[in-house]
This record gives structure tokens, C-alpha cells and sequence, in this order.
């Protein structure tokens, strides 16, 4: 028997699956497909303190090995959250983890206030990946001192985990990383997507209203996998790693660089299946190579 139940501080999780926020919708959008049971978290849709319609259309297109998506946050706000969608999911036998979106400091901070209150939500993601429009629109993970403002601010009304996600459209993201630890970050996700673009050649026009989005899937797993490594060697919090995922081997390969637990995110648009294939996967890997707790495997890569 396998042990796969793995420990981000005070979170416990069942096993190291998640999925990656964006994908999984709600979690009631699964619910044809897998017992949400058997994970050891979701991660809800970007929410942030308003209404957002999001960008126009189109905002997604398929890369080589990969997809673009200008989604652009689209959700009806906290309270919206609060009042109809929690009600119907704080029923699920796992961890609900809620991503927490911003355009300035003090829209994270009154989000992530009401989440508090919510006593089946043990723990948000704060995505910091989003655009200050404070600070001419460059995004508050893109530097140290935005990063450490925003946890800082954050983690003052912010009393249960608080996983912060890295944006990987950075010089060193170790530096990044350490600055959200000094600010109490519990834990951090990494990578968020990269940011991308593609064009038509016969109508000479970018396939998305924005020109520009995050890219991801398997084309991003090599960038994702060493940064993962990278930040295990610079701090001292728990490292969720997510990028390309698409099976197994992938997770594990994760897990090796340094990631406590993982999450799965693009793979759900192909097949929505995907997680629960995977814990049964790194159970078979556990077995064949008689690991008896997947938390032997964290970080334990042999590079000599």
C-alpha cells in the first residue's frame, strides 16, 4: 500500500493532484466525468471583487504543442461567488481553493477578505500575474517589490494558506520567489502561463482580440520544469508545479524537480478524465519502483 497524502504546511492534501485554475471551471462541470473526491484539490476560476466580462473574442487559439487564451479573468465577482457558487460546491470531499485576481492591491486584499469567511475554502491561490493599472499596467508578479506588496497586503486579512502563483514572464523568477516567502506566502504555484502570440499569415491578423496571450501545454513543460527546480533550491515553503502536464510521467517528473504536489490544467480540455488517471498513475510508479511515500520523491532528482 502507498501513501500518497502530501503536507503544504497546515494543508493536507489526499494525494498531490490538483487542477490548475481556468481548466476545471467550478468542479461541477466534471462531475459527469470523475468523482472530485478522489483529488487532492481544485483550484475554482480566476474571481476577483467585480463583474468582469473578460476580453473579446476570439481569446483562445491552438499552438503547435500547445494553446493561447486571452480569457481575460471573466467571472461575476466575489460575492457572486459567496452567495451561488459556494453554496453548491463546499459539498466536495477535498480541498476548494479559490484563485484570488486583482487590478490593484486593495481589490486582492477585499477578495480575499470574503473568502475568508468562508469556512470550506481552506486555502486561495493569489494570482499575481494580473496587470497593476496603478503602475501602468505591467503585471504585480513581474517584480520583487509589486510581489511583496501584494502578499503583504494580503496576508494581513488572509488567515488560512495562502498559495501565491508565480508568473514565469520573468528574469529570475527565484528572486520572485523568495521575495513572497519573506511576505508569509505559505506556499507557491508556478509556472502561470507564458506569454505568446499567433498570427494568420493569409488575413495578416493576430488569432486573438489582444495580440497577445499565455500559452500553454506540453510546448511549456521544459521552461516549467526547471523553474520548478530552480525555486526548490531558493526557498523553504512548498512548491505546487503545474505546466504541460498531460499524464503520469509528467506529474512525477514534477515532483522529482521539487514540487510537493501538482496541478493539471490544459490536459482537462482534452481529456477531462485526465486527473484521476494520474493519481492512479503515480500509484503504479510508486508501486514498480517500491516507493512507499510519495513524498520520498520530492526533489529527488539525482543530478550527479
Amino acid at each position: 500500500m502507498v501513501n500518497l497524502e502530501v503536507k503544504l504546511k497546515d494543508l493536507i492534501l489526499k494525494n498531490p493532484v490538483m487542477t490548475a485554475s481556468g481548466t476545471f471551471g467550478y468542479g461541477e462541470e466534471f462531475e459527469d466525468f470523475i468523482d472530485i473526491s478522489q483529488l487532492g484539490g481544485i483550484l475554482v476560476k480566476g474571481t476577483t471583487r467585480h463583474h468582469r466580462e473578460g476580453n473579446p473574442y476570439p481569446r483562445m487559439a491552438e499552438t503547435p504543442s500547445g494553446m493561447l487564451n486571452a480569457v481575460g479573468l471573466q467571472n461575476k465577482g466575489v460575492e457572486y461567488f459567496c452567495d451561488n457558487i459556494y453554496p453548491r460546491i463546499n459539498h466536495y470531499n477535498t480541498n476548494i481553493l479559490v484563485n484570488v485576481s486583482g487590478s490593484v492591491i486593495e481589490d486582492y486584499v477585499e477578495t480575499a477578505a470574503m473568502i475568508n469567511e468562508l469556512d470550506k475554502i481552506p486555502a486561495i491561490e493569489l494570482n499575481i500575474s494580473c496587470p497593476n493599472v496603478k503602475e501602468g499596467g505591467m503585471a504585480f508578479g513581474t517584480s520583487c517589490a509589486s510581489a511583496a506588496s501584494v502578499v503583504r497586503e494580503v496576508r494581513k486579512v488572509y488567515k488560512k494558506h495562502l498559495m501565491v502563483k508565480l508568473s514565469p514572464n520573468v528574469t529570475d523568477i527565484t528572486e520572485i520567489a523568495k521575495a513572497v516567502e519573506e511576505e508569509g506566502a505559505d506556499s507557491v504555484s508556478l509556472i502561470n502561463t507564458l506569454l505568446g502570440m499567433a498570427i494568420d499569415s493569409e488575413t495578416r491578423k493576430p488569432l486573438l482580440s489582444t495580440v497577445t496571450g499565455g500559452l500553454s501545454g506540453p510546448c511549456v513543460k521544459p521552461v516549467a520544469l526547471r523553474m520548478v527546480w530552480q525555486v526548490f533550491n531558493a526557498v523553504n515553503i512548498p512548491i505546487v508545479g503545474l505546466g504541460g502536464i498531460m499524464n503520469a510521467k509528467d506529474a512525477i517528473e514534477f515532483i522529482l524537480a521539487g514540487a510537493s504536489a501538482i496541478q493539471i490544467g490544459t490536459a482537462n480540455f482534452i481529456d477531462p478524465q485526465i486527473t484521476v488517471k494520474v493519481v492512479e498513475g503515480i500509484k503504479e510508479y510508486m508501486i514498480r519502483h517500491q516507493v512507499e511515500n510519495v513524498t520520498d520523491l520530492i526533489g529527488a532528482i539525482k543530478t550527479q
